[in-house]
């Protein structure tokens, strides 16, 4: 016998058949498909706004209904009812609900199941936030610029050709401040799509393999002193000669990759290190300071502007040539950089082609001597 209904009820023995009496709930074929999926969709479930889940986010940042609506710029009782809301959607869909109020002044208690939605809504909202921006670059509505403190006055100059051109077609230019250290990886990560300071190259140049480059200048190191002359020669110093006097180094970066591959890993251990810092002017202050005596390694860039006065942080101190005798030839690479091949695939007034060309005009201007050259991170 073929059954046509998930509603079929058998007759009884000896009995006439009784009429069928219908299941409680509803029965349904597993959805297989994104389609079917979507289309069965749990009306609790499409209600839920993005604006939602980014309170939902917030409170699990902050802790509390208060301190998210605070930094949304609203009442506590709209944080508060997004809240409810939330809670008593997916109390039907889960069976708990997303958070517990733990009482007056206590942060929030997020159970399990909020936990996970919490996840989900920071990676929805990351990949809708980071979908929207991609557009707006390829479309060329937006460009992100990373400088590090040192080339920032290059770009400056490189903005005044393309300001008004920008101003007048929308275009969001967008400034962000990058440690050396950060550079390339912020091209690597679509963070940046175009970025000035310099790089640690060896002879090869692997290292700029996927990117394009716009070189400014190649140079080595010097050292920042406040030690007198009488305790330090004016005179270059060989890289060999370090370990005699007292160092202050950036923890990471490019300095420290001078320093790896000329001591190796172990340098530390054979150079007098009396201080790390982890920004370039926290070393000039601790100079100036005369907390510490001793030489501090920085680019030639950053020691020419130091010496001629151009970095007032130079202030009373000395800069000396320090020069490569131990290790591996590396250099400094002060430019521009892109993704390879990035630029091409754009049209030509694109603004990261229109900002790559007024950078091309600044450097060729510093290059015939009508600008003071940029300085190295």
């Amino acid at each position: 016998m073929q059954i046509s209904s998930a509603h079929y009820t058998p007759a009884r023995k000896g009995r006439e058949k009784e009429a069928a009496v219908p299941l409680a709930g509803t029965a349904s074929l597993p959805a297989t498909d994104l389609r079917s999926r979507l289309l069965q969709s749990p009306a609790a479930l499409l209600d839920t706004t993005m604006d939602q889940m980014r309170t939902l986010v917030l409170v699990h940042e902050v802790g509390t209904a208060l301190a998210a609506a605070r930094s949304l710029g609203r009442e506590q009782s709209s944080v508060q009812k997004q809240l409810d809301t939330l809670n008593r959607n997916f109390k039907q869909l889960c069976g708990e609900p997303l958070v517990v109020k733990q009482g007056r002044g206590k942060k929030v208690l997020f159970t399990a199941t909020g936990e996970a939605f919490v996840e989900i809504a920071r990676d929805t909202l990351a990949d809708w936030l980071d979908g929207v921006r991609e557009s707006r670059r390829l479309r060329g509505e937006t460009v992100t610029v990373g400088t590090t403190r040192f080339t920032l006055g290059f770009l400056a100059n490189a903005g005044e050709h393309v300001a008004e051109e920008f101003q007048e077609r929308g275009i969001d230019l967008r400034v962000t401040h990058l440690r050396t250290r950060e550079l390339l990886d912020a091209l690597r990560t679509k963070q940046a799509d175009l970025v000035c300071g310099s790089v640690l190259i060896a002879e090869d140049d692997s290292v700029l393999a996927e990117f394009d480059v716009m070189e400014w200048r190649r140079s080595g190191l010097s050292l920042v002193t406040n030690l007198s002359g009488e305790q330090l020669p004016n005179r270059v110093m060989r890289a060999s000669e370090l370990h005699a006097v007292p160092l202050v180094v950036p923890a990471s970066g490019l300095i420290s990759g001078f320093l790896h591959g000329w001591f190796g890993t172990d340098f530390r251990d054979k150079l007098g290190i009396a201080a790390e810092i982890d920004d370039v002017r926290y070393g000039f202050d601790l100079l100036r300071s005369e907390l510490l005596y001793g030489c501090m390694i920085v680019t030639q860039g950053v020691g020419e502007a130091a010496g001629d006065g151009r970095l007032p942080e130079g202030q009373g101190l000395r800069t000396i040539e320090l020069v490569n005798d131990v290790g591996p030839k590396m250099q400094v690479l002060v430019g521009a950089f892109t993704r390879r091949g990035e630029r091409q695939g754009y049209y030509a007034e694109h603004p990261l082609n229109l900002l790559w060309t007024a950078l091309e005009l600044e450097n060729a201007k510093w290059k015939s001597g009508e600008v003071s050259p940029a300085k190295a991170s």
